[in-house]
This record gives C-alpha cells, structure tokens and sequence, in this order.
C-alpha cells in the first residue's frame, strides 16, 4: 500500500470515527431555498440560483453564491422532482455538529451523497480535517476526505490561495483536558 492510499485510509478513518456521531439525512424531506435571483430553465429541467444561495433540507443547509438545480420531467404532487444540485462560490455545508467549507460541491439527491471540491475543510466539535476533496454519506454519515482536488489551494484571508504541499491531508484533533498523574 503507498503512503499516499495510507494518508488517505487514515484521514478516512479519523474522519469516520469524527463523523459517527451523525445522524441519517432525510433527503426526501421537501428543499426550502432562499436566493437573490432565480432563473428557470424548464427546456433544460433546472433553475439557477444566484446571490447569497440559502437550501435547507431536514437539518442540513448549504449555502453558496451559485446553485444550479436539476430537476427531472417527472412531476409528483405538482412538483418537478430534484435530482442534484450544483454549489459554488464559498459553499457552506452544515449538518449538527458539524460543518464543511470548499470552493465546489454536487448534492446527489438520488445516490444521498455530498461531494465538496476545493480547499475543504471539515470541522467538528474541537477537531478539523483539510484537504482538496470531501465525500460525505448522508445515510451512514461517514465522511472521506483526501488531498486530490480540481479546484485545489488554501485560501487565504487576502484573496490569494496556495496549495497543501503534495495533496496532503492536514488537520488537528482536540485532546480531551486530563488530570495529572499524582506524583509520590
């Protein structure tokens, strides 16, 4: 196994073990959105959001500049039913106890699964996770997270971005306060 596979095996681990605490999505549950502008599209199925991009679903909501939201044909009690959507622009994912920040994410509603791209961040509680690509379960809450990325970079406060050296998983893991051991 390469060190890479390793890095990769045990920032899924760590994140794993972060993440169990999640409970399961409901990704039926109906989508509220918020935005400034909204364009529908219906030749294409899909309606594009723009401007302070605000959806929530159950207890998760993602935020956003841009969201694209496709939607099938099919109509179920007079809605289109949504399939995906497309989030860019500092996507925001937050669940309880835990949030997500990249630069790109795709919500696969029919496979319950969130895929963030582009300096991710993962916090919980005390501990955070970085690296370039996330993929979160909604049903097992299970997060994965490694350094391979399309949007790739760190951005930093002023604007510029600079790439984790190698693709690597980064983070830091709080440690509980402990007493200390009595001396003799």
């Amino acid at each position: 196994m390469s060190n890479l596979h390793r890095l990769v095996a045990l920032a899924a681990l760590l994140s794993a073990g972060a993440a169990s605490a999640q409970s399961k999505h409901n990704s039926n549950a109906p989508i509220d959105f918020g935005a400034d502008h909204i364009e529908l599209q219906d030749k294409a199925n899909r309606a594009v959001l723009s401007g302070n991009v605000s959806v929530k679903q159950a207890e998760m909501t993602l935020n956003s500049a841009r969201m694209t939201v496709a939607y099938t044909g099919q109509v179920i009690d007079g809605s289109p039913q949504v399939s995906r959507l497309d989030a860019s622009g500092n996507v925001v994912v937050t669940r309880p106890d835990q949030t997500a920040r990249g630069n790109f994410a795709v919500y696969d509603l029919n496979r319950r699964v969130v895929t963030m791209l582009g300096a991710v961040t993962l916090t919980q509680g005390g501990n955070t996770v970085n690296g370039g690509r996330l993929t979160m379960n909604l049903d097992s809450g299970r997060a994965v997270i490694d350094g391979s990325s399309v949007g790739g970079g760190r951005a930093n406060g002023d604007g510029t971005t600079t790439a984790a050296p190698g693709g690597r998983v980064t983070g830091r893991f709080s440690v509980p306060k402990r007493d200390q051991p009595a001396s003799n």
